[in-house]
């Protein structure tokens, strides 16, 4: 239990001493999570709500796939976005690979059927005489889409929020897209492997903290969206 406390203590000082590496790592963290949710709303916000407000032939395959891409393994994930875009994959030309964009797709394709499922399903819950007002005003499909999309956006900062849950605390994508490169495509979850293997458990648990930092206010935040969105 020694080491344990030592490298307790031995984290907090790279905490608050601002040790660069360890400062690297979250950085990158919060950069590549960030422009990670930013792609999923902006694709799975419309999507999700061509889903929930439709009817078509196939939805609830549609629906199902959702559902089930929702525990879809990271690994999988990065190891098909690895053969995209590596220089024998067809996006290989893009160069994308071992970049903080690249490893954005990956997280970007994780986060998605979280977005598009909550999403689809505020929408399904919503009042049913919201589009027929709608409609009989003259709203365009745009605007319908748009006056929705903010009726619904407590319980689509709630997807957000828990999509960026997952993307954040993954390491798969990150390890195999990413590259785990010092100072370039290093995140958190992929130091926090790195450095525990080497016996560096200061950094480990410093880095760990971080990370137990970001979930607990990813969970305030699922909280207190909850409570508006009930209200």
């Amino acid at each position: 239990m020694d080491y344990l406390l030592d490298g307790l203590m031995q984290a907090f000082v790279l905490l608050f001493s601002g040790h660069e590496e360890t400062y690297s790592a979250v950085s990158i963290t919060i950069m590549v999570s960030s422009l990670s949710i930013a792609c999923c709303l902006i694709i799975g916000a419309p999507l999700g709500f061509l889903l929930g407000n439709n009817k078509f032939p196939g939805r609830k395959v549609l629906r199902m796939l959702m559902d089930t891409l929702l525990s879809f393994p990271t690994v999988v994930i990065g190891l098909l976005v690895y053969a995209m875009l590596s220089s024998k994959g067809p996006l290989g030309e893009l160069g994308l690979l071992f970049t903080i964009p690249g490893i954005a797709v990956g997280q970007t394709l994780l986060g998605l059927p979280i977005v598009i499922a909550m999403t689809a399903t505020a929408v399904e819950n919503m009042d049913s005489r919201l589009k027929p007002t709608l409609r009989t005003l003259g709203a365009s499909p745009r605007q319908v889409l748009l006056t929705t999309l903010w009726e619904a956006r407590f319980h689509m900062a709630l997807a957000a929020v828990a999509a960026y849950g997952r993307i954040v605390s993954e390491i798969g994508i990150s390890m195999m897209v990413g590259g785990n490169i010092k100072w370039h495509t290093r995140t958190i979850t992929t130091a926090i492997a790195l450095e525990t293997g080497k016996g560096q458990f200061a950094m480990g648990i410093a880095l760990g903290l971080v990370l137990l930092l970001i979930a607990f206010a990813v969970n305030l935040s699922v909280v207190g969206l909850r409570r508006m969105a009930e209200k």
